[in-house]
C-alpha cells in the first residue's frame, strides 16, 4: 500500500519584508515578533495542526537562519512526526541547474518532488506573514462538495483598500468567473487573501505549464490562476468572515499588536478552542516593582517593570527601570530602557537597548507616524528620535 496524505500544505515564508524596513533587515517577514508571545508563522502553523493537516512544507529564502531555527524540528506545533510534520524547503542546487525563487508559482514547482512523495488528494498553499484564526478543513469541505479545482479563501476589504488586493468577482453560487489583480478600478471588495487549495493533480499539471512559458512571472496571482480561469476550470471563492491582517507593512504590524488589548479585544489569542502555539523561550515570572505602573498592556515573562507602561506589548524580558515610560508601543524581546527614557508610537526590536533619558517617537496625533528601531543597537544616553524614523544603527549624542 503507498502510503499518503488527504492533504498537505505549502507555506510561502520566504519573503523579504520590505514594507517592514528595518524590522526585517536581517530575518524573514515571518519570523518577526508578534503580540509580545508569538511569531508571525505561529498562525499558519497553529492553524494547520489545528485543522488535521500535519504535512507542511516551509518555503524559506530570504535571510533563513532565524526562522529555520525556531521552527526546528516542528515540535511545539505537534508537527515532528515520523511521515509528515514539518519540513523546511530552501533553494537548492539539483544536478542540471539551480536557482532562486522566481515567484511564488516557481517556489511550489520547485518543491514538486516533496508535495509528490506524499501522493495527496489536495494541496493547500498559505503566506506565512498573515494575522488569523481559520479552520482549514471546512474550506477543504467547501473545496470538495463544489468539485472544484481550485478554491482561494477570499473577504470583503473596504473599496478604498480593494486595489492593494487580488480581487475575486463571483456568480451567486460563489464561482469565480474574473479574478483582477490589484485593479485600478475595482468591480468588487471581495479580496483573496494568498489562501489557495488545489485538486493536486491540477496544480501540477499548471505549474509544469508554467514553468515551461518563458513569459510567465510564475506568480500565482498573475499567471496560474488567471490561466487556471481562462481554461475553463472550476474555481471557487471561500468566504472568510472572521479576524484576518496582512501584517506586511509597519502600520498594519502596529494595528494587528494593538488589536489584542482591551477588555473586549478585536482579535482573542486566548481561545482554548483554538490554540496558538509558539517556541517560547525560557524565562522568569514577570516582576512588577513597587512603583511600577502597568494600563492595558501585555507583558510576558521575564520582564522587570519599574516604571510606567500603557497601551503597549512587551514581549519577554524587556526591562522598564524607574523613572521610563513606554506608552502606545510594541517593545520586542530583551530590549532594556533605561531610566528617565520615554518611547511613545514606537516598534522597538530584539536586543536594543535604549538609554538614560531618551526621546522615542511622537504621539499618534502627530501624524509623524511610527518610529521604528531594528534589533540589536544601542541608543546613547539623551538622544532624541522623532516619530517615523527608522533606526537600524546606533545612535550618539554627536550623531543625532
Amino acid at each position: 500500500m503507498i502510503r499518503k496524505k488527504k492533504c498537505i500544505a505549502m507555506l510561502l515564508a520566504g519573503g523579504q519584508g520590505s514594507r517592514l524596513y528595518a524590522l526585517t533587515n536581517n530575518i524573514a517577514k515571518p519570523a518577526v515578533s508578534f503580540g509580545g508571545k508569538y511569531r508571525i508563522i505561529d498562525f499558519p502553523l497553529s492553524n494547520c495542526v489545528n485543522s488535521g493537516i500535519d504535512t507542511v512544507g516551509v518555503l524559506t529564502q530570504y535571510q533563513p537562519l532565524i526562522l529555520n531555527d525556531y521552527i526546528g524540528n516542528g515540535q511545539p506545533w505537534d508537527l515532528d512526526r515520523t511521515f509528515g510534520g514539518v519540513h523546511i524547503l530552501s533553494p537548492y542546487q539539483g544536478k542540471k541547474s539551480s536557482d532562486w525563487y522566481k515567484g511564488t508559482a516557481n517556489a511550489i514547482y520547485q518543491n514538486m518532488h516533496f508535495m509528490q512523495q506524499f501522493n495527496p488528494d489536495y494541496v493547500l498553499v498559505l503566506s506565512g506573514d498573515h494575522i488569523y484564526k481559520m479552520n482549514y478543513a471546512t474550506m477543504l469541505n467547501y473545496h470538495i462538495l463544489n468539485g472544484a479545482d481550485c478554491t482561494i479563501a477570499a473577504i470583503d476589504v473596504p473599496l478604498s483598500e480593494a486595489s492593494r488586493f487580488g480581487i475575486l468577482n463571483t456568480n451567486n453560487d460563489g464561482s469565480i468567473y474574473e479574478f483582477e489583480e490589484k485593479p485600478k478600478k475595482p468591480k468588487s471588495t471581495l479580496a483573496s487573501m494568498g489562501i489557495y487549495i488545489f485538486s493536486a493533480q491540477k496544480l501540477f499539471k499548471y505549474l509544469e505549464e508554467d514553468s515551461q512559458n518563458p513569459s510567465s512571472s510564475n506568480d500565482f496571482g498573475k499567471d496560474v490562476l488567471p490561466k487556471m480561469l481562462n481554461n475553463g476550470e472550476k474555481m471557487m471563492a471561500y468566504r472568510f468572515e472572521g479576524y484576518w491582517k496582512d501584517v506586511g507593512t509597519i502600520d498594519s504590524l502596529y494595528e494587528a499588536n494593538m488589536d489584542l488589548l482591551g477588555d473586549a479585544p478585536n482579535f482573542d489569542v486566548t481561545d482554548s478552542s483554538w490554540k496558538i502555539q509558539s517556541r517560547s523561550p525560557l524565562a522568569p515570572p514577570h516582576y512588577m516593582g513597587d512603583n511600577a505602573k502597568v494600563v492595558n498592556s501585555i507583558i510576558m515573562s521575564g520582564c522587570e517593570i519599574e516604571g510606567t507602561v500603557e497601551n503597549s506589548v512587551l514581549a519577554s524580558s524587556v526591562i522598564v527601570k524607574k523613572g521610563a515610560v513606554v506608552k502606545n508601543s510594541i517593545i520586542m524581546s530583551d530590549v532594556t530602557i533605561d531610566e528617565g527614557a520615554e518611547i511613545e508610537y514606537s516598534i522597538i526590536d530584539e536586543n536594543t537597548i535604549v538609554g538614560k533619558d531618551v526621546i522615542i517617537g511622537e504621539p499618534k496625533s502627530s501624524k509623524k507616524g511610527i518610529a521604528v528601531l531594528s534589533r540589536n543597537i544601542q541608543i546613547e544616553d539623551g538622544v532624541k528620535i522623532a516619530g517615523g524614523e527608522m533606526i537600524d544603527k546606533n545612535v550618539t549624542k554627536e550623531a543625532e
